[in-house]
């Protein structure tokens, strides 16, 4: 996800507005946002990874080790 793309969900979900005003500035406020995004993202990848293992089956490691690879790319 890019910054803008972050942003823009953010502006959607009323986390952010053109006249925010932060101690540290509107640059340290994205930049934290986008780590929480990267946090959220692989929480999610890790409980999809984790569903794949629990099913068992020929390929459920496969697809849990491509789900992981992602938040590496």
């Amino acid at each position: 996800m890019t910054r803008g793309e972050l942003m823009e969900l953010a502006f959607q979900a009323g986390l952010a507005t053109d006249d925010l005003v932060m101690p540290n500035g509107f640059a340290e406020y994205c930049r934290r946002l986008e780590r929480f995004a990267a946090l959220v993202a692989a929480a999610e990848r890790e409980a999809c990874a984790s569903l794949c293992e629990s099913l068992g089956g020929m390929s459920s490691n496969w697809h849990a080790e491509s789900i992981r690879a992602r938040g590496k790319a």
